[in-house]
């Protein structure tokens, strides 16, 4: 896991706060555009076992794959690696007074969750990407 720490850098979907606030639902925009977390256990993908890719809901970029996805009972849908790395970037994340690592999406910069490591799943990568439903799309396969 690379850290990629491109805040400030341009996005190639870029939109103002007011184009974002036109194009997503409120709860949408409060998860993807100001970093909040929906309640556990309640998203749409969290059980999901359905085979296709997971899309960005703010811009559409492919983000993770379901063969990638995994039980972990952690109550929001887990995935052991991104689609690729360039899918996604890491920004440090001290909001709760501790750090953690903030997962963005990597073409418009909007929050999908968090990442962790070592927790003892066994994946091929030791990673947990805990990603929230309303920041994903489902694009069964066909």
């Amino acid at each position: 896991m690379s850290e990629n720490t491109q805040q400030d850098s341009s996005y190639t979907v870029e939109k103002s706060e007011q184009e974002w606030r036109a194009t997503l639902t409120p709860q949408e925009f409060h998860i993807l555009r100001e970093a909040g977390t929906e309640r556990p256990f309640v998203g749409e993908y969290t059980n999901t076992k359905t085979e296709g890719v997971y899309d960005c809901r703010a811009c559409g970029a492919e983000l993770f794959r379901s063969d990638t996805k995994f039980d972990s009972h952690c109550g929001w849908p887990s995935f052991y690696s991104p689609l690729a790395e360039d899918r996604v970037e890491y920004v440090e994340d001290r909001s709760l007074g501790r750090t953690r690592t903030e997962v963005r999406c990597a073409s418009c910069g909007s929050h999908l969750g968090h990442v962790f490591e070592g927790e003892g799943y066994e994946t091929p990568t030791d990673l947990r990407y805990c990603i929230n439903s309303v920041s994903m799309s489902l694009r069964p396969a066909e």
